[in-house]
């Protein structure tokens, strides 16, 4: 089990990430906008604290049934999920954010009503918390290299088949009930909004596919638009 709090520099992002999230693909946006995202990179970074939490357990993967068994919990996980997770041996439960205090930024930036800044710190949000996710990752990389362990794609509640509610079950593996500071609301929603959970397969014999888009159904996912 690992949690760690990590600091904006951790994360590594590149203003062509940004602008990519905004919609802009390979392009640069015009100069007031860039000055407008550097001015955000700014303001946010001694102010945030985004975060990742992890831990091993053991599970029982039901591929044909499309189900993942850790202890008395049962998951539904669906097919493409229970596909790319088939070798595994453990199963890593995490947790991401890019954290309260990002979220209290985003409620200024509400509150003073300017739509660029909103629009381009929602962006941000989205990417702070997959690299806090990408970060897990490569942490998760170093317990269990000493294993000669590799792991899968992380998978979350919502995605490639697997029903949001079960996020609730999900974070009832966690040791406490909000990991990273995040509270799931009754709809299985997290709070603070950028965050991600979900579950990665770890083993000897798990490899790191390519995301399976063309089987899903699922248009408004994240990985999808990172793919055109």
């Amino acid at each position: 089990m690992l949690e760690k709090e990590l600091s904006l520099a951790d994360l590594h992002i590149s203003l062509s990430e940004i602008y990519e999230a905004m919609g802009y693909g390979s392009s640069v946006p015009d100069q007031a906008v860039e000055e407008e995202v550097r001015m955000l990179l700014g303001q946010i970074e001694n102010r945030i604290h985004p975060r990742f939490f992890f831990l091993i357990m053991e599970g029982i993967l039901e591929a044909e049934k499309q189900m993942l068994c850790v202890g008395a919990i049962s998951f539904r996980i669906g097919k493409i999920i229970a596909h790319q997770l088939r070798g595994s041996e453990k199963f890593a439960f995490f947790a991401a954010t890019a954290g309260v205090e990002f979220e209290k930024y985003q409620h200024i930036l509400q509150q003073e009503g300017d739509m660029v800044k909103i629009y381009i710190a929602d962006a941000l949000g989205s990417i702070i918390a997959e690299k806090a996710a990408d970060c897990m990752e490569m942490a998760l990389d170093s317990c269990i290299c000493t294993k000669g362990w590799k792991h899968t794609n992380r998978f979350s509640p919502g995605y490639c088949g697997w029903h949001v509610s079960e996020q609730q079950k999900l974070f009832s593996l966690f040791p406490v009930s909000d990991p990273c500071g995040i509270r799931l609301t009754d709809s299985s929603l997290m709070v603070p909004i950028k965050s991600v959970s979900g579950v990665i397969g770890v083993g000897a014999n798990v490899h790191k596919m390519e995301y399976t888009c063309g089987l899903c159904t699922y248009d408004k996912c994240y990985r999808r638009k990172q793919r055109k």
